[in-house]
């Protein structure tokens, strides 16, 4: 990973470094896990009520797209009774390619009934870390240091033991299918621990005034509920009219299909020893004409190695190379580039600061609540957050049995869902809904040659 190598042992001594990162891995083996995949046909939460088919047309083309990406998206610390799934779709149309619209992300929910109240009285993650910083140190609990083993069964760095399926369920009696809905989703950064609330007695009268209260803004017209909405000042889109989806047989060829069975947190290299600052970089020109032709091509080869953020993201994904995707609900994504249109609407946000001075991105997370460059929710209005990216090996997967050298060219896909995991207008407790979020795609930058980097 190091792009400097030096004759110093500085740092020989460190350790690797964990990230709150988790990565899934692709296998053509389910193991215990079957929701969660790359390719196939998407399976809905309730099978008798899938999305409209609009929400999985290509934006350019009006085909229907392929699945790329299904992943198990349930956070039961962070949305309790939520039953959640992502899923990314891509137009195989070439000619759809490096169009905005050929690729788009649908985030399904179902909120068990009472789930509401109950996330109504979480208090927000910021005051949850001020409240537990106020508490005596004794009743603050320690999370474990091997912390992806006590949560679902994956060895992480300083783990004597681990399970063979980093996604396997905890709990030996657990009957459990699906290792994602087990205690907390191992795609999952874990969120600080919860602050119970002390229930307080409150006078009989006080409690029939709520109830009055409640039945009162019950009342209230709709429209006017509505209007209430003050922190949402996006545009409010209509309800996807529902379209019916086609025959199987009249439905694009997907991708074949690979589980993610396997995962387990991010660990770094060492940091390598700094480039001293009277290191020299001598640019060799001989064998070319006069000089010119060849410092021209060894001048651009120079300043495509000067692409910070490219080689940022070059080396991070070679420390763990057969990574398929990132995951980090509230985290930061991987950028492959800060100079296309989705670096520059996330680059500012992200915060610059690391804690180890690593530059690798320990221990940060957005600081703007949302990344801030992504648009808001178009349902709710609140921020939209990183939750999951895929990357170039996910390509590789997908497109295994397939002969033509001319597929997908995309670095990177970031997924960016409401922080709030609304439900969609008009669906009761208990049911499923779906709601469109943001899929910022960065392509892979074409060469002066016509090759791709």
């Amino acid at each position: 990973m190091a792009p400097y190598d030096s004759d110093s042992s500085a740092g020989e001594e460190d350790g690797f470094t964990e990230t709150n990162v988790l990565l899934g891995y692709a296998s053509k083996d389910p193991g215990d896990e079957s929701i969660s995949r790359l390719g196939g046909r998407p399976e809905w939460l309730d099978a008798s009520n899938p999305p409209s088919a609009a929400l999985a047309r290509c934006q350019i083309c009006k085909d229907l797209m392929v699945l790329l990406l299904q992943l198990d998206g349930e956070l039961p610390d962070r949305f309790p009774g939520h039953e959640r799934r992502i899923y990314v779709f891509s137009c195989r149309r070439k000619s759809c390619r490096r169009r905005e619209g050929s690729i788009r992300a649908l985030r399904s929910v179902r909120i068990a009934p009472g789930s509401a109240a109950i996330n109504a009285t979480i208090k927000p993650t910021k005051d949850k870390k001020e409240d537990e910083k106020a508490k005596p140190k004794e009743e603050t609990s320690k999370p474990p240091s091997n912390l992806g083993e006590t949560l679902f069964g994956a060895k992480t760095i300083g783990s004597p033991s681990g399970s063979a399926n980093p996604f396997s369920t905890t709990g030996a009696s657990s009957t459990s299918s699906n290792p994602f809905a087990s205690a907390s989703n191992p795609f999952s950064s874990p969120p600080p621990a919860p602050v119970e609330p002390k229930p307080e007695p409150e006078p009989e009268p006080e409690s029939k005034n709520d109830s009055s209260a409640e039945e009162q803004l019950r009342s209230l017209p709709k429209t006017f509920a509505e209007t209430l909405s003050l922190n949402n000042d996006q545009p409010q889109t209509p309800p996807t009219p529902p379209e019916p989806w086609p025959a199987e047989a009249d439905q694009p060829a997907p991708y074949p299909v690979s589980y993610l069975s396997e995962a387990d947190y991010e660990t770094l290299d060492p940091t390598p020893a700094p480039v001293p600052q009277n290191t020299r970089m001598d640019i060799d020109s001989e064998g070319s004409s006069g000089g010119k032709t060849g410092g021209k091509e060894d001048r651009e080869v120079f300043e495509s190695s000067m692409d910070a953020a490219f080689q940022r993201f070059a080396d991070r994904l070679a420390q763990n190379p057969e990574q398929a995707i990132r995951y980090e609900f509230g985290g930061q994504p991987l950028l492959y580039s800060k100079t296309d249109a989705v670096g520059r609407l996330l680059a500012p946000t992200i915060s610059s600061t690391n804690t180890n001075g690593a530059g690798n991105g320990v221990g940060v997370t957005t600081t703007t609540g949302g990344s801030g460059g992504m648009p808001r929710c178009t349902n709710c209005g609140a921020p939209r957050t990183f939750e999951v990216q895929l990357t170039p090996h996910a390509i590789a997967e997908l497109e295994a049995d397939e002969m033509s050298l001319e597929g997908m060219d995309w670095g990177t896909i970031i997924v960016g869902v409401c922080e709030r995991d609304c439900q969609a207008r008009g669906v009761a407790e208990g049911e499923v809904g779906y709601l469109e979020e943001w899929a910022g795609v960065q392509w892979e930058e074409l060469t002066s040659g016509g090759g791709r980097r």
